[in-house]
């Protein structure tokens, strides 16, 4: 089976070929690329299987995972198909590669935080933590995907307090939907704009590395 999307991976130097390993699945921003992501997960590479996954639409500088019609809205066509060729990815990787399916992770920055979100509202239990980086769910998952029960999956949600690209407001309501829905959630703010800062990188870093031993 071919990979059905293009993606950087990063892995142990040494890879005991009796064992298994957890993954951290990484998605970019807009206009951004699977390089740009990789000091994002710097410090990683010893613990899991990394795969930094490049949007399959072309948005210069760089690649997309989706068009957007309207403020925080997708199109949803473009949007549905992203979701599915992400899982298809999620799909390949678990059956080429040697890794732990009960220790599978999502991470992404603004768009990639939006599907992380979303994959993990529609993979359920496959899932067991994610980091969303200031993004946003769409209300049209919410209200009409198949949202599959959260309750067993912990999610480290952030967000900047002077964000000018997705509002604040927006962190907020994605910490608040999670809760409702029983998911374990860490949030954090941080008095930044539309970035990720050094803190912010030390904190999911250390809660990532604490909910691999949970």
């Amino acid at each position: 089976m071919n990979s059905p999307m293009i993606y950087e991976i990063r892995r142990p130097k040494q890879i005991d070929p009796t064992k298994t390993y957890p993954a951290l699945f990484v998605m970019h921003g807009m206009g951004s690329d699977e390089q740009n992501m990789l000091s994002m997960v710097n410090g990683l590479e010893e613990q899991f299987y990394i795969f930094s996954i490049r949007g399959h639409l072309e948005q210069p500088p760089g690649f997309t995972f989706f068009t957007i019609e309207g403020y925080g809205k997708p199109h949803r066509a473009v949007f549905d198909y992203a979701v599915n060729k992400i899982t298809d990815f999620i799909d390949y990787a678990t059956g080429k590669y040697p890794l732990d399916v009960s220790q599978l992770y999502l991470l992404g920055f603004s768009q990639g935080a939006i599907l992380s979100m979303t994959l993990g509202l529609t993979l359920g239990s496959r899932i067991k933590g994610i980091i969303a980086l200031s993004g946003y769910i769409p209300m049209f998952v919410k209200e009409e995907y198949d949202v599959k029960p959260v309750n067993h999956m912990s999610l480290f949600i952030s967000h900047g307090e002077m964000d000018q690209v997705l509002p604040y407001e927006w962190g907020v309501a994605n910490n608040e939907y999670f809760h409702e829905l029983g998911a374990n959630v860490t949030f954090k703010t941080y008095q930044e704009g539309h970035t990720v800062s050094l803190q912010n990188f030390h904190d999911y870093t250390k809660w990532l590395l604490d909910s691999l031993e949970k």
